[in-house]
């Protein structure tokens, strides 16, 4: 690893790629929060998007090193059936690059993306669970509004946590 991440140059790219299917297992499983299920569920979104493309409905940003190794991802898509709302379905980044702005670099670039989709709201669900509550904080700096709680969602005890923001465009 880097002794210092900020002074790594950072690039980001849209195209998904096959190796991108075990940077975001790596990523996902590094993290800590997610069961292996929701592992799964990562690395199919992206078979999805490398079998059908933007026609899978979701779509990826990548940041990547000078080297090509991926330090954290976004996966998003647009609502079905809503005129100009999307949901992030995934943002992550390697433990190891945490804390350093990636996250903040994601986020805000697939928000101009989505704006430049034609997209206005975008939705955010994460868990009630106190392992949560850096990202939950993390949602609330970067100007999400949490817009419901649905208790006992995912399992007793662990609610989903529903944030939104309004795109300004």
């Amino acid at each position: 690893m880097y002794p210092d991440t900020r002074a790594v140059k950072q690039s980001y790219r849209e195209k998904v790629i096959p190796p991108d299917r075990d940077s975001v297992r790596r990523i996902v499983v590094e993290t800590g929060f997610f069961n292996e299920e929701e592992i799964l569920i990562a690395v199919e979104l992206v078979d999805a998007h490398l079998a059908h493309g933007k026609e899978s409905g979701y779509h990826f940003l990548f940041c990547e090193d000078e080297e090509g190794r991926v330090l954290g991802y976004t996966c998003y898509g647009p609502i079905t059936g809503t005129q100009s709302s999307f949901d992030l379905y995934w943002i992550a980044v390697d433990p190891g690059f945490q804390g350093r702005g990636i996250g903040r670099d994601l986020l805000l670039r697939t928000e101009e993306v989505i704006l430049s989709m034609g997209g206005s709201r975008v939705y955010i669900e994460t868990s009630s669970r106190d392992l949560y509550k850096p990202t939950q904080k993390f949602y609330f700096q970067a100007g999400y509004v949490n817009e419901a709680l649905l208790e006992d969602f995912y399992a007793p005890g662990d609610g989903k946590i529903i944030y939104v923001k309004a795109l300004a465009g």
